[in-house]
């Protein structure tokens, strides 16, 4: 199941189900199996699931270019484009969200019925004049510094601590949730993963988020380590005309896992809003 994108790259994607179709788009440095837990329960309630493995990532081509967000944003569109794909609702988890956001910015909403962020980094990461209350550069490049020094630890260190929220007290999400995480960064392409991070921390998506004009949701967990609910969340949902946004309290980054019966739930009820 693949679609060639415009340079050739081949990218890999999940289609189950029947019904109005629902596009999924992942987070860094996962692959579609991050969405598993919400492509079952909506394939299983009458939609038709669609999800990609972004370019670099799981089992689409390692690229050594076209790893930022335009070209994700045309991969996106051609997946779209070749399985014809009409009244959808696209979902963007963390930088899927981005790559959802710069595809409505770059492909308009003529395809697009309905837009869902979650724990996504739009509008803008990275702090600066104009984003004061962004995450400093120094961040991103602790990141990028472990993924050169010993990348798989560094995915393991993510995945025991902020990313499920781990490092709170009280926090028990299971070590084969941790491991999962663990293999599908692995699975993603060296390079691609180590520019990712820039994509996703440094595009601007302010301007992509004006151009929003379909209905859509915004979730996120208010103690999210990784995209902070005031940067992320928040922000976006103050810049999407007619935005609805759903705070889950306590909440880390990796809700599709941490709350992926509360966030399927709450999918479907949007999902049923536009089919109402």
């Amino acid at each position: 199941m693949y679609v060639t994108a415009a340079d050739g790259a081949q990218i890999y994607y999940q289609d189950w189900g029947a019904g109005r179709p629902v596009v999924l788009s992942h987070g860094w440095p996962l692959n579609s199996d991050s969405w598993e837990a919400q492509a079952l329960f909506l394939a299983g309630n009458g939609y038709r699931v669609v999800a990609h493995d972004r370019r670099g990532h799981g089992r689409s081509t390692r690229t050594w270019h076209g790893n930022e967000m335009d070209t994700y944003a045309d991969d996106l569109a051609a997946v779209l484009d070749a399985l014809d794909l009409r009244d959808v609702t696209l979902v963007g988890f963390s930088t899927g969200g981005g790559e959802v956001a710069r595809y409505i910015g770059r492909h308009g909403t003529g395809r697009i019925a309905q837009a869902v962020l979650v724990s996504a980094v739009p509008p803008y990461m990275l702090q600066g004049p104009d984003n004061p209350g962004g995450v400093p550069v120094g961040v991103f490049d602790a990141i990028r510094a472990g993924s050169l020094a010993d990348r798989s630890q560094t995915y393991r260190d993510l995945a025991d601590g902020p990313f499920f929220g781990n490092n709170r007290p009280g926090a028990s999400v299971s070590q084969g949730i941790r491991d999962a995480f663990w293999l599908q960064s692995m699975a993603a392409g060296h390079r691609n993963a180590y520019e990712c991070i820039a994509a996703f921390s440094a595009t601007d998506f302010r301007p992509d988020l004006a151009r929003f004009d379909v209905p859509t949701l915004v979730v996120h967990g208010d103690d999210d380590q990784v995209v902070p609910f005031e940067v992320g969340g928040m922000a976006s949902a103050a810049l999407i005309a007619d935005a609805s946004l759903l705070v889950y309290p306590g909440a880390p980054h990796g809700i599709t896992d941490t709350h992926k019966e509360q966030l399927g739930d709450d999918l479907l009820a949007f999902l049923k809003e536009y089919d109402a």
